[in-house]
């Protein structure tokens, strides 16, 4: 990257990638793997969901148009494998489970508003050199 992009945090700028990148690195890569989490059909818009309130199995099945409960199940086990999300079940008949944020969960709502907020202000120009390259 270059040290004349204002545009990239300091962070990104200060960290010099071997060229070529060695595959094992880039499979390794903490921002790779989260990425790869975060990139399914589901798992943003369940965040974005439970970064809002707690919802229970079944509203948040109801929320999310099409997604099919096996679905749903997975991508809530993956988050809560991850620690983003907790589960909890409620001793009643029949049982209920409410899904919610953990604190790790809510501080991953900041940067990805910032994502989001990038990729609105900038959707316009991503379609439009799309187009262009067809």
């Amino acid at each position: 990257m270059s040290t004349t992009n204002t545009g990239v945090t300091a962070s990104m700028r200060g960290h010099q990638l071997p060229v070529p990148v060695p595959a094992g690195e880039y499979a390794r890569c903490p921002v790779t793997d989260l990425l790869r989490g975060l990139s399914d059909k589901w798992t943003l818009l369940l965040l974005t969901l439970l970064g809002q309130r707690p919802y229970r199995f079944n509203e948040l099945h109801r929320a999310v148009e099409g997604i099919s409960q096996r679905m749903l199940t997975r991508t809530l086990r993956t988050l809560e494998t991850d620690g983003l999300v907790a589960r909890e079940v409620f001793p009643t008949l029949p049982p209920t489970v409410e899904y919610r944020l953990t604190p790790l969960g809510v501080s991953l709502l900041e940067p990805l508003s910032a994502l989001a907020d990038w990729a609105v202000g900038h959707h316009a120009e991503i379609t439009a050199a799309r187009q262009r390259s067809t």
